[in-house]
Order: C-alpha cells, then structure tokens, then sequence
C-alpha cells in the first residue's frame, strides 16, 4: 500500500477521534514530557480544533521539537486572561468584543491564522431548533425566533454575530430574542432538558444532537453568513516577542496539521455524518470578516475604545513565514 494512501487513513483515524475529543476534553489532553520546548494549547472543543489534534498525533509538533498539552474552555473569550499572562502561548476560537477591549487596555495577543471560516458545505456551526418546536409548528421560519431562548457559547463573540445574521433572514433584530450563554458541548444536555429554544452550534455536538431527536438543523452558518471568519488562532504576546523560534516552528507544524485535515476531507465517508469545519491550509485569516463582526459588537455597545481595530491585531507573519518554508498548498489527489 502507498505510504500517502497509508498516512491518509491515518488521518482519518485521528478525525474521527478528533471529533469525540472536542467535545470531551476539559483539562490537559496530553501532557507535556522531556527536553522538548512545551507549548500550552486553549480550545473551545468544537470540530475547528482539528488541526492541533491531527498536527499532535501525527508527530509534527514532535517534529519541530516541541510537545504540547490542550485545554478546553467554554469559548475563546475564557481564554484571554491566560493568555494575557502568558498561562497559555496559543488559543483557539472566535473574535470577542472582549478580545478587542482586552488588546485596548494593554494585554497583548495577536491574531495569527485561520482556525475555521465558513464556506460553500462547510457549515459546520448552524442555526438548531428544538425538535418539539419544529414539529409542533412553533417554528416555521426565521420570522418564528422571536421571543425564543437562544443559545450561544458566550456574549460579544463572532457567534453572536453569526445569530444577528440569522436572525435579519426573519426581519429581526438581536434584542428579540432572549440570548444565553452555554458553552457548545452543553447545548446537547440543555436541549434534552428543554432549557433553550434554538441555537448557534457547533460540530460535533450539532449532530448528535440531530441524532439524538432533540433539535433540528435550520441552517448552516454558511448560508445565513457566508464566509465568516469563525474561529482564529491566537499567539500570546510573550509566546511572540520571548519565544518567537518556537511560534515558528509551531506555525508550521499546525498548518502541516490542518493541511492534513483539509486532504482528509475530501473522503465523503469520514463526514457522512457531520458537517467539517474549513481551515485556510495557508493560514490566512478573512480580515473583511472581522471588521464586519467588530461593528457589530460596536453596535452592541460592547467596545470600550473607539480605536479598536482589527488591522492592528492582525499579524500575518507567523502563516506566510511557515508557508515559505512549506511551500503554497496543493490539494492531495483521491
């Protein structure tokens, strides 16, 4: 058997875990052991997170001599303290309003690549209804959110805005509904109890909670937001400026991850069931995206500082510099 037919079953071995682990892990999913550099992952445990698993068990964060240990947080948003202090050099998820206001009162962190974007079948963060609701008739159209219990995995973040933007298909505005916070593994269990009317979820606990009669997939992000930039990897500013060889290195082990994951998708028997997340196999991040997520959050009256931009906490250097090392990416032949 080809050594790439043989390494692309293994990387569909390790989506599938991938997919499991998103939504359980809670604390260090590997720790870190011997001389290696250590490197302290925050994740939001949905299906984008692919890339670090894939790129940590198919040996590429071994390869560029580092080990990495994961953490799983409700949302990104969570994880800005930590990296403000350095907890953690890498996180993972959306763009908070609490991002830009952070950044605006001097805890330093940057935007460094894509970690998911919504495009064309990749859906994989979708406007859910409760199953009863749909059945009943009480939900027909977007029209029909009004005054519903929706829920999202924390205020001010790009999937606040991913739910402004299903709500406008119903002529709404965001104060019609009454919006909670729970982070995305937890939907499931909130939906079985009848906690929450509708949702933004994400993979993978979008399908299981298809799959366990609970909720209904109304529609993927990709088609109430085409394009979003949904989640981002984000470098702490002392991983940056005190540790920059080993950002390098672990900038380009992540992408060889998610250019894996990329070819890995393309196999229609691994995502038969869930819908994948997308992930720029170069690393570039949909800037026009959050800008139009960052107005909103200024409509919102979430921002302090009226110079909060995103060109500023954009740095595109980490992803250029390991594609020039790793070459543009080339889409694997089936």
């Amino acid at each position: 058997m080809a050594s790439g037919t043989i390494r692309r079953r293994q990387a569909i071995s390790v989506l599938a875990g991938c997919a499991l682990l998103s939504c359980l892990v809670l604390d260090a999913a590997r720790s870190p052991a011997g001389a290696a550099d250590q490197v302290k992952i925050g994740i939001s445990r949905t299906i984008s997170d692919a890339g670090y698993y894939m790129a940590d068990a198919m040996g590429f964060f071994r390869d560029e001599g580092m080990e990495v240990s994961i953490t799983g947080f409700n949302s990104a948003a969570q994880m800005i303290a930590p990296l403000g202090t350095g907890e953690l050099d890498v996180g993972g998820g959306t763009v908070s309003a609490g991002f830009y206001n952070a950044v605006g009162r001097g805890i330093l962190m940057k935007i460094v690549a894509d970690q998911a974007s919504i495009k064309p079948g990749y859906g994989y963060s979708s406007l859910m209804v409760r199953k009863d609701l749909v059945d009943s008739g009480r939900y027909k159209s977007f029209a029909d959110l009004k005054g519903m219990k929706v829920a999202i995995g924390a205020p001010g973040t790009g999937t606040a805005s991913a739910l402004n933007e299903a709500l406008k298909k119903g002529g709404l505005k965001y104060s019609d509904v009454d919006v909670v916070y729970i982070g995305f593994p937890e939907h499931l269990p909130t939906y079985k109890n009848k906690g929450i009317d509708a949702s933004i979820t994400n993979e993978p606990t979008m399908t299981r909670a298809i799959e366990e009669g609970v909720a209904v997939r109304v529609a993927g992000n990709d088609v109430t937001y085409p394009d979003q930039q949904t989640a981002v990897t984000f470098f702490s500013d002392h991983f940056i400026k005190s540790r920059r060889d080993v950002a390098e290195r672990f900038m380009r082990a992540y992408l060889r991850g998610v250019r894996m994951y990329n070819d890995a998708i393309k196999d229609e028997s691994m995502f038969r069931r869930m819908i994948p997340s997308y992930c720029n196999p170069d690393g570039e991040v949909n800037v026009a995206s959050l800008k139009k997520d960052l107005e909103f959050f200024r409509e919102l009256g979430l921002i302090e500082k009226k110079d909060a931009n995103v060109d500023g906490v954009v740095d595109g250097s980490f992803a250029k510099a390991a594609v020039a090392k790793l070459g543009p990416y080339r889409a694997q032949a089936n």
